[in-house]
Parts: structure tokens; sequence; C-alpha cells
């Protein structure tokens, strides 16, 4: 896994697309997020989301929205695209806020690669780490051209005081 040893700071992100809520329990997330990627792309909706990429992400984005708050193991996936302007009809908008983010790309295309470098975030990265999640949602982007999908994880900046 390769992992871009800089934060990357990203002024606030406007995105549109469609989202669905998945329980967690069971790796029913794991399994069912995959399909909406495949029903996106069987119905049109891929086609439809690039062609309204206009801002500052090039290609497709999966934004994950933990929804713990409102639900225990609940989290809330949109397959979107970085938009700025009118929300298209039968789509939704999500901003998210100016952030700083650690971004880790897959080391492969194959789509098991993503559940992969998750597993390496969750499971390695940051219980290693001094960095705090900054509790917005994470992004996966799939820039395409044989681009290998990217995992941006928000995270808070500590200042250091002298």
């Amino acid at each position: 896994m390769n992992v871009n040893d800089n934060v990357i700071e990203q002024q606030s992100l406007t995105f549109v697309g469609i989202k669905r809520t998945f329980s967690c329990v069971g790796g029913e997330n794991l399994r069912e997020i995959p399909k909406m990627w495949q029903d996106a792309l069987a119905d049109g909706i891929e086609e439809l989301l690039n062609g309204f990429n206009n801002g500052a992400i090039p290609g497709l984005v999966g934004i994950c929205v933990d929804q713990r708050e409102l639900k225990d193991n609940q989290m809330e996936y949109w397959i979107a695209t970085s938009h700025s302007g009118e929300v298209p009809e039968d789509l939704v908008s999500i901003e998210l806020p100016a952030s700083h983010w650690v971004v880790f790309e897959a080391d492969e295309l194959k789509p098991e690669a993503i559940q992969r470098l998750w597993h390496h975030i969750m499971a390695e990265w940051f219980p290693s780490t001094t960095y705090k999640h900054a509790g917005i949602p994470e992004l996966e982007v799939y820039i395409g051209h044989g681009t290998p999908p990217q995992v941006w994880i928000p995270v808070v900046v500590q200042k250091v005081r002298f």
C-alpha cells in the first residue's frame, strides 16, 4: 500500500449524487456497496455523474458517512461527483467543510483493493498515528483512466506551539 505522507489541505467540497443507507453488521456494507456501484454502472448513473463533474476532484467519489449517532452500526454511502452549481434533477448534494486529508492509494485497480486499503487504514494506520479523525465523511476517489482508487481520511492537524 502506498501512503501519501503529505497531508493535503482542501477547501470546502460540494458533491452531487445518489445515496443509500447500509448496516455494518455482518459485513453487509462490504457486500452491498460493490453492488450499488454495479447497479450505478448498469443504470447509467456513473455516466450521468461524470457529465456533471466540474468541481475540485476529477472522476467519481464514494462518500462514507458514519451514522452511528443515529443508529448503531449504520452508515450512509454516496456515489457522487464533485460539482459546483445547481443540483441536477433526481440527485442530492452534500457539502464538506474545508479540511486536511491524508491520502492513501490502493495498490491495484481490482475492486477488492479498496476494501484491503480500508482494512489497512483502520487496523494498522489509525492505531499507529497521532492524527485524529476530523469527524466528517471519508472519501473514496475514483479518478479513472487506469489510476488506482484513493481513500481520503479527514484529519485534524495539531499546531505545534513553542
